[in-house]
């Protein structure tokens, strides 16, 4: 699945490659991949594979869950497509506090206890993540995981959730990917190099010489 996953992100071109011409990421960081897994709502049979993919995912590895929450914005569709497929309550946490009305941070019904899955579109350090994760928590709700779409398999992100106490498991990521972009002629042999260096630390921008 993790393959077939990837395949269809290429396809669509939510994921480029771009190891001799990198994207500059928000944070300043010079990357060879870009992702943007909202594009996958564009695309029905993308958008089922994945929806089913993810909806599996919180069932082999949380059948306990109770509750789907939504990253703001870009989980939000994910997470409302794989509640209606487990038929389980949805919300979703924003980024901040609403500056009016009731200033929720968290859209839904708070339940006490509820165990909580959390649905990602893209774990890159796993900050805004885990801001999600500990928002729902100091709200009372018992956050079981994350399952996100994809994972740029970074250290960074690995030691955020464990600083965190807390798991997350992905339907693809960055070295799968990898795998079939080379399967498919989407990058060359001596590109993989350069990708597995970014991967090691993508501060360091010797990795793009």
């Amino acid at each position: 699945m993790e393959k077939i996953i990837a395949k269809e992100l290429l396809k669509i071109n939510a994921v480029f490659l771009r190891p001799n011409d990198p994207f500059t990421w928000a944070s300043g960081i010079k990357s060879p991949i870009y992702c943007d897994n909202r594009l996958t709502l564009s695309y029905p049979k993308t958008r089922h594979i994945i929806e089913f993919a993810l909806a599996e995912k919180v069932k082999e590895k949380y059948p306990q869950c109770e509750y789907i929450m939504g990253t703001s914005t870009a989980g939000i569709a994910h997470a409302a497509l794989v509640s209606e497929l487990l038929a389980l309550p949805m919300g979703y946490v924003r980024s901040s506090s609403k500056d009016h009305g009731r200033g929720n941070a968290i859209e839904g019904k708070i339940i006490k206890g509820a165990k909580v899955v959390v649905i990602e579109d893209l774990i890159s350090t796993g900050g805004s993540c885990v801001k999600v994760v500990n928002a729902l928590k100091a709200a009372e709700f018992e956050v079981l995981g994350v399952v996100a779409i994809f994972s740029y398999n970074l250290k960074k992100a690995t030691k955020v959730f464990k600083e965190n106490n807390t798991e997350y498991h992905t339907i693809s990521n960055y070295d799968v990917l990898k795998q079939v972009a080379l399967e498919k002629d989407y990058i060359k042999e001596e590109d993989l190099a350069k990708l597995d260096k970014w991967k090691q630390d993508p501060t360091d921008e010797s990795w793009m010489k």
